[in-house]
């Protein structure tokens, strides 16, 4: 009866070392196993035997015998990213992201991660061109390969990617033109669930295509600035009625600011500064969520401040140095109820500047610096930064102009 007792118990142990020991799809084990070996400073618990789901490995998380999500984000991995990692079948979720020692090309086979929801590179040193397999991933929603070394052109594979929320490309080395559809191959403008287009940094050509925006879109951050775009900032844009982010600085872009811009009823900021663009500025009144407006270092056609810059309700940041004013200085600007920072620098602003008492109390730096301003009032409570330095009143026997002739040390 001992006998059969001691053989009862060895057999359940036995089942239950097997239950552990395949608590892993071996083909999972596999890939971890190459992945591991192409890194160094892997987790410490990656060398608890071969059974990732039963020793649970650090970053791993199983459903069943599978790894449906590797989250290893700033874990300070160095080496290159495995083409076994394609194995990962049932992969839901892959999150590398800020291991700067990552490196080399982003395989092909991550491809064959087809149920793959989330992908989050950013932050490594992978190079070479983005593979055109990325285009696979059907039911991707978030990806973002943002600060990396990544060269050439952006595939126009991605567009197949319909369910994509989230595209972030930027601060990398990507070049040509972005990708829309044509009857042989598909496009970005095939995007409509997309909320965030973010290429910000890189080398980008080209016109932006009008053919990128239509009024079905969703997208609330449209983020081109610090490239190469050239020609004119398409009108389709305003279709776009979702955006609450809209930044084209740093480009080579021409011609005037659509006119219905002024329609993006939900706009919280605008940035277009460091382009070429010229025309009359468009009348931006009723843009009242509009939180942060910066026209500086453009052509635009000589005038004096339009009123609608003291009709923006929301208005905390205001930059337009080297913008097109002359005139007298709106100071109605200054009572905005939101505004914290106006920087009008290097305009033609002439005349006396009045500085009443009731300018708003939350204002915290006015930048007026490389005007014509001759003289100005002030009211004896102002408190507030101002800078006029480079005007005529600096160089004049105003008594009570000194303070306001030194460039403060904040930058708006």
């Amino acid at each position: 009866m001992a006998f059969v007792r001691m053989l009862l118990c060895f057999l359940v142990l036995s089942a239950g070392f097997h239950a552990i020991s395949s608590e892993t799809n071996p083909s999972d084990v596999a890939a971890l196993q190459s992945f591991k070996e192409k890194l160094q400073n892997t987790p410490p618990s990656w060398s608890n035997g071969d059974d990732p789901c039963g020793a649970k490995w650090d970053g791993v998380t199983c459903s069943s015998t599978r790894v449906t999500s590797l989250k290893l984000s700033s874990k300070g991995l160095v080496g290159e990213l495995s083409a076994d990692i394609g194995e990962l079948t049932e992969l839901t979720s892959l999150d590398l992201s800020f291991n700067q020692g990552l490196c080399g090309s982003l395989t092909p086979h991550i491809g064959d991660l087809q149920k793959l929801e989330t992908l989050i590179l950013q932050g490594c040193s992978f190079t070479g061109t983005l593979p055109p397999e990325l285009g696979n991933l059907g039911q991707l929603s978030f990806l973002s390969l943002r600060g990396n070394n990544f060269t050439g052109e952006i595939p126009f594979t991605l567009g197949n990617i319909t369910k994509l929320q989230w595209l972030d490309l930027a601060d990398n080395q990507l070049t040509g033109s972005i990708p829309v559809s044509t009857s042989t191959s598909p496009g970005l403008d095939h995007l409509k669930n997309a909320k965030q287009l973010i290429f910000s940094k890189n080398q980008l050509s080209g016109p932006i295509p009008p053919e990128l925006f239509s009024s079905d879109m969703v997208l609330t951050q449209v983020m081109f600035d610090k490239n190469q775009f050239s020609g004119e900032i398409p009108s389709s844009i305003g279709l776009v009625q979702t955006i609450l982010t809209l930044r084209l600085d740093g480009n080579s872009l021409v011609g005037n600011i659509p006119s219905n811009v002024n329609e993006l009823k939900n706009l919280m900021l605008l940035e277009l500064q460091n382009n070429m663009l010229s025309g009359p500025l468009p009348n931006l009144a009723g843009l009242n969520n509009l939180f942060r407006l910066d026209l500086s270092n453009n052509s635009f056609q000589k005038s004096e401040a339009p009123a609608w810059l003291s009709a923006l309700p929301s208005l905390n940041i205001l930059i337009i140095d080297n913008g097109p004013f002359y005139g007298l200085v709106p100071t109605d600007i200054f009572n905005l109820p939101r505004i914290v920072v106006v920087s009008l620098r290097s305009n033609a602003f002439s005349g006396t500047l009045h500085l009443s008492s009731n300018i708003n109390r939350g204002l915290q730096l006015v930048r007026l610096e490389n005007n014509g301003i001759s003289s100005i009032t002030v009211d004896s409570t102002f408190k507030q930064t101002f800078s006029l330095s480079g005007n005529p009143v600096c160089s004049s026997a105003q008594a009570n102009v000194t303070t306001f002739c030194q460039a403060p040390s904040t930058e708006p």
